[in-house]
């Protein structure tokens, strides 16, 4: 074997294992995008499991009550308190704003940097800065 044939071959390997690499890399990065989105999801459903056993014991409990006269609708505890101290402090409470302090309450973001994006620091001083507007 010549020794021309031996750098041709070295060189060809060294180019398929560059090759290689690069596909691992790309392999691992996407990987690592799964189970980012993995956990994120996670939480999240963890979040949803949480708010919809919530509710089904406050219909179950709204169910069970005496029907003595009118039946309160379930409330969230907070957001009952925050209508109040808005009432007497004489703003009108709209449902829209209900809504949003809902959705704050669940774990989403309703700011306008993360609407939508699950809350998975703790609170959010966009999110609460709106909501005291």
């Amino acid at each position: 074997m010549e020794k021309k044939d031996i750098f041709v071959q070295m060189d060809e390997l060294d180019n398929r294992i560059g090759l290689f690499h690069t596909e691992l890399s790309a392999l691992k990065q996407k990987v690592k995008e799964l189970l980012e989105e993995n956990k994120r999801l996670s939480e999240e459903n963890h979040q949803l499991r949480q708010v919809f056993k919530r509710e089904t014991e406050l219909e179950r409990k709204a169910v069970l009550a005496p029907a003595k006269g009118k039946q309160a609708e379930p409330q969230h505890e907070l957001q009952a308190l925050s209508e109040n101290a808005l009432a007497e402090a004489g703003i009108a409470v709209g449902e829209g704003h209900d809504n949003l302090t809902r959705l704050y309450h669940e774990g989403f973001h309703i700011c306008n940097v993360y609407y939508g994006h699950l809350r998975t620091e703790g609170d959010c001083l966009f999110c609460l800065s709106f909501l005291n507007k």
